[in-house]
């Protein structure tokens, strides 16, 4: 009976406040269960030492334009064009220099700052990163992943190498600032069902 009353750890459903026997709190996801993937990230076909590395990772964040039509004695909001957020994403700078190396590929890839070339063209340069929010499991236990958002069309906006400070025993870090063209969110029930037009219901 006292292991019953967990499922009362959550807020009152209905009008007047009646439970069912089913509505526990569902556990989740935590923060700090993820992992970052890269592909096709500066020259390298490994980049796996950049998963290894990562220290923290921005979701995405999406917005629409706000557009507006006045009509008579009032006004009428419909969304607009969406548009993504730069994403930031944390690096630990290691001692064999493998993410200088991996980093310093992407970085000569998008602009060759000793003969002073640029790529040709945006899809020269751009790479695509995965981000699977994770179960916990580990080892012998695979992950299982919840959830997985896909940003493609990335380059590297900016690179911050970081401030070295005699008072602090913290690692080094490479920040990243990440520009993408578009993101796809994937996991159980979400993101899975087509948009239909049903034809006379276009009305704003």
């Amino acid at each position: 009976m006292a292991a019953n009353s967990l499922l009362n750890f959550t807020v009152p459903i209905g009008t007047t406040g009646e439970t069912t026997s089913s509505q526990g709190l569902l556990m989740p996801k935590l923060k700090y269960r993820y992992r970052v993937l890269f592909i096709g990230f500066g020259v390298s076909t490994d980049t796996t030492e950049l998963t290894r590395q990562v220290q923290d990772f921005k979701r995405p964040s999406v917005k629409f334009e706000e557009q507006v039509i006045d009509v008579y004695n009032s006004k009428v909001h419909y969304p607009g064009k969406p548009s993504w957020d730069a994403t930031n994403i944390t690096l630990r700078d290691d001692m064999q220099g493998s993410i200088q190396t991996l980093v310093g590929e992407q970085m000569q890839k998008q602009f060759d700052f000793a003969n002073q070339v640029s790529a040709s063209s945006a899809s020269d340069v751009k790479f695509t990163t995965e981000c699977d929010m994770l179960d916990g499991g580990n080892g012998s236990v695979d992950a299982t992943i919840l959830e997985s958002w896909t940003l493609v069309g990335c380059y590297v906006s900016s690179a911050d190498y970081d401030q070295v400070d005699y008072k602090s025993s913290e690692p080094v870090t490479v920040k990243l600032n990440i520009v993408f063209d578009n993101a796809i969110q994937t996991s159980t029930g979400i993101g899975t069902t087509s948009i239909t037009r049903t034809t006379g219901t276009l009305a704003i």
